[in-house]
């Protein structure tokens, strides 16, 4: 979801010490110490953040029970600590270190120990994501030889501002806490970079503190952990990024009749999704309940939508085989998106049409979870270069898609075989809006209505996940080590 930022940025450098003996902070960024109430203005408040586990529901015995023995033991030395403790020194002080195979799942992960750069949004959901940063997060990665540089963004578009000239090579990951649509920004910086066939293979870590936190929530489901929200799911991310596992994920990539080009890490929607998402705005101070208060109210004045959608479903591209060679763009770069010919031009043939008609929703969905508490697409994780693809034609009562979506918590709103929802899993589809109402959002950032057609690109990003095995072709990038500056 789109999250407002706070009025400036500053840059913290630490390998698992206190704020007062961190490394000297980059040049290239106005820094403060998170000690000096004066340095931080409105967020001087987070160094009095209660101790970890001191918010939000207890973990259920379920969950927990999930955990390995390294998670539970970095979480009773978070809960008795308090803080940070002094770790090892910074990483490039020991031998060159690459990511490495874990034998155990064949799943590649982050070097122990290792340094990232955390992108943090202090006004996302409810505005305390440095507090909980703080009092959940950095007693972990203390603990887990996990050192950082913390980073608050200060406007829309900072974080894809900064990744674009970003040193990558410092960082072993990318981490992003907030919403899921500072992931975007983050993405999107990385693909308009000069060597962006490189950079978007840098890892990247989702830890949630926005109000949706969709990407988190689905991560938090491929590890195997049950669903949580809030304060659970934050420490559940955050022991993954204390594990070091990556996967490799799918990227959506999304082309308009404007010409606009746009990568998306979530989900596209139109119509009622999209309503609730950018018009909940408003009540951003709920946190996840403005979800439910926007459905509510977008239920008693139910919009229809005409359209025209078009798909290729996944098993066509089997019985198909490879794609033929796709129009070169001018102007673009990014990987080419074989499946998609020009919005000009009719779909191919082999591409299913639906007919011109009123729409309630359309959503393409790349994972599970469209926030912590709606588990959309309980058919599980897409495979490979796939994407989920629901609609809902108009016609469908007021009473019946309340029902679906208080269904959808538990992913069981498939199960009312309701005939006006369809699903099914894709490669590329093409959406035209016939009367220009309505807004799109891409994981959650507003995007004009206009034709619009996108096409997954299959494990093309790697995250910090749980243990799934990676294609042999596919390796994260390596951080590169730089003694000569130091």
């Amino acid at each position: 979801m789109p999250e407002r930022a706070a009025p400036r940025a500053w840059s913290e450098d630490l390998a698992g010490r206190s704020p007062a003996q961190g490394a000297a902070p980059d040049s290239a960024s106005a820094v403060s110490s998170p000690s000096d109430p004066a340095a931080a203005g409105d967020d001087a408040d987070a160094s009095t953040a209660p101790a970890p586990g001191g918010e939000g529901e207890p973990l259920s015995r379920h969950r927990d029970a999930l955990l390995g023995s390294t998670d539970k033991e970095l979480k009773a030395g978070a809960a008795a600590t308090g803080s940070s403790p002094t770790a090892p020194g910074p990483p490039w002080q020991g031998e060159p270190r690459v990511e490495v195979m874990n034998p155990a799942c064949g799943a590649w992960s982050l070097p122990r120990p290792s340094r990232v750069l955390v992108l943090l949004n202090p006004r996302g959901g409810k505005g305390k994501a440095l507090q909980l940063f703080r009092s959940h997060v950095q007693p972990l990665l203390a603990r887990a030889d996990v050192s950082f540089t913390l980073m608050l963004t200060e406007h829309r578009n900072h974080a894809r501002e900064l990744v674009r000239v970003e040193e990558l090579g410092r960082w072993d990951a990318l981490v992003v806490m907030s919403g899921d649509g500072l992931m975007h920004e983050v993405v999107n910086g990385l693909m308009e970079r000069p060597d962006w066939e490189t950079a978007i293979h840098k890892p990247l870590c989702s830890l949630p503190a926005g109000s949706g936190n969709a990407l988190a929530a689905s991560l938090n489901h491929y590890a195997g952990y049950e669903q949580v929200t809030n304060e659970d799911l934050l420490t559940n991310c955050t022991l993954l990024l204390c594990r070091r596992l990556l996967a490799p994920m799918n990227l959506l990539s999304l082309q308009t009749a404007s010409g606009l080009r746009v990568f998306s890490v979530l989900s596209l929607a139109w119509g009622f999704i999209a309503d609730v998402d950018l018009e909940s705005e408003r009540f951003r101070h709920l946190g996840e309940m403005r979800f439910t208060l926007g459905t509510f109210l977008r239920l008693a004045a139910l919009r229809v939508y005409k359209g025209t959608l078009a798909y290729l479903p996944a098993e066509q591209v089997v019985s198909q085989g490879p794609a033929p060679p796709a129009v070169e763009r001018q102007n673009q770069q990014g990987p080419t998106d074989a499946h998609l010919v020009p919005l000009q031009e009719p779909v191919p043939p082999h591409w299913t049409v639906v007919p011109e008609q009123d729409f309630v929703l359309v959503l393409a969905l790349l994972h599970t979870h469209l926030s912590s508490e709606m588990f959309a697409a309980p058919m599980g994780r897409c495979p490979a270069g796939t994407m989920h693809l629901f609609y809902v034609r108009a016609g469908v009562s007021r009473a019946m898609l309340l029902r679906l979506f208080l269904a959808m918590e538990k992913g069981r709103h498939m199960d009312y075989d309701c005939p006006y929802l369809v699903y099914v899993p894709v490669v590329a589809f093409r959406l035209e809006p016939k009367d220009g109402k309505g807004m799109f959002a891409v994981d959650g950032e507003m995007m004009v209505s206009e034709a619009v057609q996108g096409q997954v690109h299959p494990d093309y990003i790697w995250m910090v996940s749980g243990c799934v095995k990676p294609p042999p072709s596919q390796k994260p990038q390596q951080r590169a080590l730089q003694r000569e500056h130091l």
